[in-house]
């Protein structure tokens, strides 16, 4: 039986009632992390709550952590790699992880870092026009109890399934080992020019692999006809395809009607980039799906465009809708879900839920029941403003969670410009003249030579939350979330040169930050700790000290300066003593030296600070080995090619 209801010209949330029926009742059964020492999954356990229970490393002995061992990435592709986002796995006394440009899989030795065998696939020009030809944030993993199995998705899309002991591939699985992504999606695809691929791993459910995708950034497609980001299961023990869930429907699948003048047919994207998330025991996955084709314009495909910008609950065994909901209708503002949902049990107002949360771009996190996809907390649907950019639809109204509260910065005004000084605030202003400020899901408007540079979106397409995503404290219900305060300037421009789009995101100019300084007001980076039971803020912190540049700066000569933060998103692992954050890379990360801070989750006070060879550009992960606690994040910046570092107590 399906339940849904109508808003706004199309379905944009469905209910499959009594999907689980056949599984039982559902009790709760507690989330407790990331178990028995390991990491198994990208975000510890399937739930991808980035906890675990650990209690070696405490507050009493955090600041003596130092480096057990450091894995160098730098020889693996053809240049070294400055920007190494892998999280590695922990499985029956092995790491496994991912390095260089052409993504090879690696194990390593927990204790030493001595690597142990090396995997990757040679795919010459397929490799090269990958569309994220990076290391990739990891490897998944699968076991029937004997088997053990690495599973690599390459650059060129492919997929390898490899032995754990050895890293040669498994000749039951696919051809020789490999299964290629490209074929099976319903739609024909240039096996080796379109770039269609995937940078997450994949998540394991019992003996189905769920494989996402992903596609250039969407900013400045050269083309409204792209592949699309189906999500596929496969059987872990043969690489057969199992069954496909159309991100964007297809005839005669519910929602079809909200890809309006046949643009189902031809828009791409609506793939899920970021890793995702499986509750185990339900056999559901959780997709955080992102907009179709392009990210700021969307006139070429009217209507409200599900499955785009959606958490959908997909049953593993077959592909089918549990149940759904729509972030954002008619995505024009690259706000894709962009972390992968955390699943939680938590009591609120007496109840006992079985939920998940979803963080995102926006600011809000979105809290539902993970069996039947209610709300926890109530969602109003509010009226945003309309734009005129020619030929653009707009949906009336977008879905606004009353709680949690947002944990960052929402919509721009010249309030939230830069007033550290009287000088720099009136310099904001005369560059927030030529843009359009306004409240959350103001539309992007056109670039006009001379005039309007555009709409200051704030959060931005790389504010707020992104894939590093937040960490879950199941024993105090805490939520802590790493978001920017990063606008971005959207500019729309009519470039036939460069796309066939009828508007593209152009490059406005003179938007800058005065005096090299950022925009908007500090703090420009936070954590912030949630109260799940409440949706309330227990606390929240700038993600880092004021950047050294931000502190000699001339114009801030005599000034007292609060701690600024910096505009990247910290990378979180909680354990039952502490709050591990990283000093992201990116912007303002002149400052050579990184930092991982241990953090009382009680109140976010820093206890200690641990030296890192650079800046965190991975997210943290702990195993226990041999009686020891490890923890390991993945490094790289200026001058520093990318590497593992192991941190653990002497002796």
């Amino acid at each position: 039986m399906i339940r849904s209801n109508c808003h706004a010209g199309g379905l944009t949330r469905l209910v499959l009632l009594g999907a689980g029926l056949a599984y039982g009742p559902f009790p709760m059964a507690a989330q407790t992390g990331a178990s028995g020492g390991e990491w198994r999954y990208w975000a510890g356990d399937a739930g991808s709550t980035r906890y675990a229970p650990l209690d070696q490393i405490d507050a009493s002995n955090a600041g003596d952590l130092e480096v057990a061992w450091r894995w160098q990435a730098r020889n693996f592709g053809p240049t070294p790699e400055a920007y190494y986002r892998v999280t590695p796995l922990y499985v029956n006394g092995t790491v496994y992880a991912t390095a260089g440009f052409r993504r090879a899989a690696v194990a390593i030795d927990p204790e030493t870092g001595e690597t142990l065998w090396m995997y990757r696939l040679d795919e010459g020009e397929r490799g090269r026009n990958a569309p994220r030809g990076n290391s990739g944030r990891g490897v998944g993993y699968w076991t029937d109890g004997v088997e053990e199995r690495v599973l690599l998705i390459t650059p060129g899309y492919h997929m390898v399934s490899l032995d754990a002991k050895t890293g040669v591939p498994d000749p039951a699985f696919g051809e020789g080992g490999i299964v290629d992504l490209k074929l099976g999606l319903g739609r024909e695809i240039d096996l080796v020019n379109d770039r269609i691929g995937s940078s997450s791993p994949p998540v394991v459910v019992g003996d189905v692999i769920v494989v996402g995708a992903a596609l250039p950034q969407g900013g400045r497609p050269p083309t409204k006809e792209m592949p699309p980001g189906h999500v596929r299961g496969f059987d872990a023990r043969t690489g057969a395809q199992l069954w496909t869930f159309h991100t964007i429907p297809q005839p005669g699948d519910p929602g079809h009607e909200t890809w309006e003048d046949g643009s189902w047919d031809f828009t791409g994207n609506a793939a899920v980039w970021t890793p995702f998330t499986a509750d185990l025991e339900l056999g559901y996955v959780y997709l955080p799906v992102e907009a179709g084709t392009g990210d700021y314009y969307g006139g070429h495909r009217p209507g409200n465009n599900l499955y785009s910008q959606s958490v959908v609950c997909v049953d593993a065994r077959n592909g089918e809708v549990v149940w759904f909901y729509q972030t954002v209708r008619h995505g024009i503002w690259d706000f894709d879900p962009p972390a992968a949902p955390i699943l939680m049990d938590i009591t609120v107002d007496g109840r006992e839920i079985r939920a998940v949360a979803q963080v995102t771009k926006q600011s809000f996190t979105y809290v539902f029941d993970r069996v039947t996809g209610e709300p926890v907390w109530p969602i109003e649907e509010r009226p945003v403003p309309a734009g005129d950019v020619p030929g653009e639809w707009y949906a009336p109204t977008q879905p606004f969670p009353t709680l949690p509260v947002p944990f960052d910065v929402q919509g721009a005004t010249e309030d939230d410009l830069i007033d550290l000084t009287p000088e720099l605030k009136a310099q904001a202003l005369d560059v927030a003249k030529n843009l359009t400020l306004g409240e959350l899901f103001t539309p992007p408007t056109v670039l006009v030579e001379g005039g309007n540079q555009g709409t200051l979106i704030t959060p931005g397409s790389l504010g707020g939350a992104n894939w590093p995503g937040a960490a879950y404290d199941p024993e105090t219900q805490q939520l802590f979330v790493g978001s920017a305060t990063r606008p971005t300037v959207i500019g729309l421009v009519h470039d036939p040169e460069s796309s066939n789009m009828q508007y593209i995101a152009g490059r406005p100019r003179g938007v800058g930050g005065p005096q090299g300084l950022p925009l908007m007001k500090p703090p420009w980076g936070r954590i912030t700790a949630l109260d799940m039971k409440t949706g309330q803020k227990a606390w929240t912190i700038a993600n880092d000290h004021t950047p050294s540049f931000v502190e000699a700066h001339p114009a801030l000569e005599g000034v007292e300066i609060p701690r600024t933060g910096r505009p990247s998103r910290a990378g979180l692992l909680a354990t039952r003593t502490l709050l591990f954050a990283g000093t992201g890379g990116g912007t303002m990360s002149a400052d050579p030296t990184g930092l991982l801070r241990a953090h009382d989750k009680a109140t976010g006070e820093i206890l200690a600070e641990i030296e890192l060879p650079s800046h965190q550009t991975g997210v943290p992960m702990t195993y226990m080995h041999d009686g020891k606690q490890y923890i390991v994040v993945a490094v790289a910046g200026r001058g520093v090619p990318g590497e593992l570092v192991a941190l653990r107590l002497p002796g």
